[in-house]
């Protein structure tokens, strides 16, 4: 697909993903320029007029060696604000891992709701609509926001990878907790129609207190079958650590785990280092640059999802659908 109308920006620690996204489109990215002070201070803006026209700008919010969660936020909503004074018609945010996206609800006394906040400071500076992937909890995103907003699922990555991989194999498709119910779900129907076959499903105890997480009952059959765990995200690992061990509890004969974000903090290194566990599924979102050589980098499989930002992309700026890429 060529859109030579549309105007494509990917910040420095995006970039490689915004070049993607980029050749799918079949536009180049824009210029433009970061430069850090001293003291701590940056300034960002675009090299090129974008007075009345429809502009892009990819950023993914993780932390890694050079840059915060914090600063990559502060940079792009600078970069959108400074776009905005240039007189840009419409600005959307590409944010393929939305940072703090799960703090979404009061758990505790006087908690805060990180969620919102965040999305009152992209308003702040005129964002026109956020595009992103497997938020945490979508109705709270959607919530959150008063701008537009669109929610792309990895589902379909998921499905295409497994569906060549498993074709013959028995099926469960497992959450690992009773909240990701319905992302499993989704799966598991796109996965049965896929292989024009059952697919069975099941779903695992899950209790959290303090950042510890207890409880090892699984509500359903994986014995005999290649069990697929599906999350969002894994942070720690430990979710997946605790379902694998008790999936294999049970009798399943080979255990995969699939997550929309990989960002392998802490140990995740040596907590999903279990040889029960075969393999490792998850997408570009987040470079998994913390995963050293070794079991788990191994067995890690990195799916592209540029094309899925590509589409949305189009269906946006030619004012079709996103809602249909969910679809199917």
């Amino acid at each position: 697909m060529i859109h030579p109308d549309l105007m494509l920006f990917a910040l420095d620690d995006t970039r490689e993903f915004g070049e993607k996204v980029g050749r799918h489109l079949g536009v180049e990215l824009c210029p433009h320029e970061e430069r850090a002070f001293e003291d701590g201070e940056h300034k960002s803006r675009p090299l090129v007029n974008v007075r009345g026209r429809d502009v892009f700008v990819v950023q993914s919010l993780h932390s890694d060696a050079r840059q915060s969660v914090n600063d990559k936020l502060c940079r792009l909503l600078f970069f959108i604000g400074a776009l905005k004074d240039a007189s840009a018609a419409c600005v959307t945010a590409i944010v393929p891992y939305l940072g703090y996206a799960r703090k979404d609800q009061k758990s505790k006394a006087r908690d805060p709701v990180t969620t919102r906040y965040v999305a009152g400071l992209f308003e702040a500076v005129g964002t026109d609509h956020v595009i992103t992937l497997d938020v945490h909890n979508i109705a709270a995103y959607q919530n959150a926001f008063r701008c537009r907003t669109d929610h792309l699922g990895a589902n379909k990555l998921f499905v295409s990878h497994f569906a060549s991989l498993l074709r013959d194999e028995e099926i469960a498709v497992v959450s690992p907790d009773a909240g990701g119910i319905k992302r499993a779900e989704d799966f598991r129907q796109r996965l049965s129609r896929a292989l024009a076959r059952p697919v069975a499903s099941a779903f695992a105890e899950k209790h959290r207190s303090e950042g510890i997480v207890t409880g090892e009952l699984i509500v359903g059959d994986v014995q005999g079958k290649c069990a697929i765990i599906v999350d969002d995200l894994i942070g720690t690992g430990t979710t997946i650590a605790r379902t694998v061990k008790a999936c294999g509890g049970l009798g399943a004969r080979r255990i995969y785990a699939a997550a929309s974000h990989g960002l392998f903090v802490g140990s995740a290194a040596q907590v999903l280092a279990d040889d029960a566990l075969v393999q490792v599924v998850v997408t570009d979102t987040v470079p998994p640059f913390r995963l050293p050589k070794g079991k788990v980098r191994d067995k890690l499989i990195l799916l592209d999802s540029a094309a899925l930002f590509a589409q949305a992309i189009a269906h946006s700026h030619s004012g079709e659908s996103i809602s249909e890429l969910l679809a199917g």
